[in-house]
């Protein structure tokens, strides 16, 4: 006898994502599908999944991954996949694609732990490369405003010529046919630092046609956070695009007040009818390179020429001067956080620096009897990277006021790893493996911030809408069948600073596309992922 459905999740508590009081019921999965939802007597499943006492939810949108290479290396994206997290989404400055030649070189040559081959040039090859691969979550991009500029301006401080700005607005039009979601500045790094605002208006244009939207980690998260604020507001306005603030936060004590500003300079811009909206991790803590402790001068010219600069002892000299004194026209995460001793360095290409691994920067100048900077100087020189650092800069109670907003969505700005082979030689943030379920946690179930309801909204619907995504984010006959099956009661972070690498617990079954990617908490081994493509995509 031949079974109605493939999967029917009985008795769950379905959550269906629009922020809604939750019903008692069934749901019937049919190929990739929702197919209904309700009291389904009577009719028969392949597959019989009993929820009573469990939330039944849409699958969760990560806005903001750092995924696109862990899933090259491992596409189980275990530790996003065990949170809910049924679609990554890619690209903050930095994307796969358009790469050159040239840069497809600098990626192999800067590459770390994680060793990749770089066969594709566009972002539409990436993703279409990372789909065949075989991945278990969704995935989509946004093209990232740095990739735009290396490709035609490499790393120069300048602004781009007539000519130059048609070549930067062809290679956006591209992506955006290729399905970019949008496209994505980092402005407090170089390139993207000096890229003015007239620049990003201008390509912020060309998303408009699309209907895709601006997303950007701004100019300051600090001593310039409300002007960085009102340059996002302008961008939206004179480019007529929806846009999103990347990782909202407020680094840095003095900083600290500024938040309510914020959130009221948002509000207002959304009462006016901007669509601007935000997102946010769950923790008091960011991690970055140390690269963010350095005025952009240095920097200029990429990676090859900042670590040949670090080795000029008048260079050396300079940035001591710079880093230990305040000053407003750079963005200074040494003195944001007060220096060394909260700044744990968690990433490290060289192997004879892996064993610091873990430890402060304080710590480590110490063992070598220097101070912070020169230590600071010297493991980037030694290392030949950025070196990946935890930089802890924030406070519990702003967390808490942009969770309350109804505006504000979450992403992990993580890449989704497995306490196992190459991705246990180097640290990592928490928020790999805990952000989602420590919203759900800790300040849904625990601090009761806001109902469940709600919650699974911003984690669904709300990141969705966002980025006008097709058939997403709801539990709607119709719908892809992206579904989670987890015990609120249970759901928790389980990684610590001290020890990251260690997966949350609470989340049960997990679907992608109809396939069930987890079981009883446990990865089945499908990879069901497939390319999230935004309102642009030239079928």
């Amino acid at each position: 006898m031949t079974a109605d459905y493939d999967i029917i999740i009985r008795n769950g508590t379905l959550y269906d994502g629009s922020g809604a009081a939750p019903v008692i019921g069934d749901l019937a999965i049919k190929g990739s599908y929702i197919a209904e939802l309700g009291s389904l007597k009577g009719v028969s499943g392949r597959q019989v999944i009993d929820a009573a006492g469990l939330a039944v939810a849409p699958g969760f949108i990560n806005i903001m991954s750092w995924a696109p290479i862990s899933l090259l290396i491992d596409g189980r994206s275990q530790s996003d996949i065990r949170q809910g997290v049924t679609l990554e989404v890619f690209g903050e400055g930095w994307s796969e694609g358009p790469l050159t030649e040239k840069m497809k070189r600098e990626v192999i040559a800067h590459q770390s732990d994680l060793r990749y081959d770089v066969p594709w040039g566009t972002l539409g090859e990436y993703l279409e490369h990372l789909e065949r691969r075989g991945v278990s979550t969704n995935f989509g991009s946004f093209v990232g405003a740095d990739t735009v500029r290396i490709n035609v301006l490499g790393y120069e401080n300048r602004s781009p010529n007539p000519k130059e700005l048609d070549q930067m607005r062809s290679l956006v039009r591209q992506a955006m046919q290729e399905g970019a979601l949008g496209i994505a500045s980092a402005l407090i790094y170089t390139p993207g630092t000096f890229a003015s605002i007239e620049e990003l208006i201008e390509l912020s244009k060309i998303v408009s046609q699309y209907n895709g939207i601006y997303i950007s980690h701004l100019r300051s998260e600090a001593t310039r956070l409300l002007e960085a604020v009102d340059e996002i507001l302008r961008i939206a306005r004179e480019a007529h695009v929806r846009a999103e603030i990347y990782h909202l936060k407020a680094l840095g004590e003095k900083n600290w007040a500024k938040m309510d500003e914020v959130l009221d300079k948002v509000e207002a811009a959304r009462t006016l009818g901007l669509e601007i909206t935000a997102d946010m991790y769950t923790y008091t803590a960011g991690a970055t390179g140390l690269d963010a402790c350095m005025p952009a001068w240095v920097k200029e010219g990429g990676q090859d020429a900042w670590v040949e600069r670090l080795r000029d002892p008048d260079v050396r000299k300079r940035l001591h001067n710079e880093i230990s004194a305040p000053n407003d026209s750079w963005e200074n995460m040494f003195e944001e956080c007060h220096g060394g001793k909260n700044m744990i360095l968690i990433s490290f290409k060289n192997d004879a620096l892996k064993p610091l691994t873990g430890k402060t920067l304080a710590e480590v100048a110490q063992m070598r009897a220097k101070s912070e900077i020169d230590t600071m100087i010297d493991l980037i020189i030694e290392d030949d990277t950025r070196v990946g650092t935890v930089f802890f800069t924030m406070t519990e109670d702003n967390l808490r006021k942009q969770l309350l907003r109804p505006w504000v969505c979450l992403g992990s700005d993580a890449e989704s790893l497995a306490p196992e082979g190459v991705f246990l030689k180097s640290g990592v943030h928490p928020r790999a493996y805990g952000n989602f379920a420590r919203f759900l946690g800790k300040y849904v179930r625990d601090e009761k911030l806001m109902p469940l309801q709600e919650a699974i909204r911003r984690l669904t619907s709300l990141p969705a809408n966002t980025l006008k995504l097709e058939k997403r984010g709801r539990l709607t006959p119709g719908y892809f069948g992206d579904v989670v099956v987890f015990d609120p009661q249970k759901i928790q972070d389980q990684a610590s600073f001290a020890n990251p690498h260690q997966y949350s617990t609470g989340m049960l079954h997990v679907f992608v596309n109809g396939q069930q990617v987890l079981q009883d908490g446990e990865h089945t081994g499908a990879t069901p992922g497939m390319i999230v493509r935004g309102p642009g995509w030239k079928r």
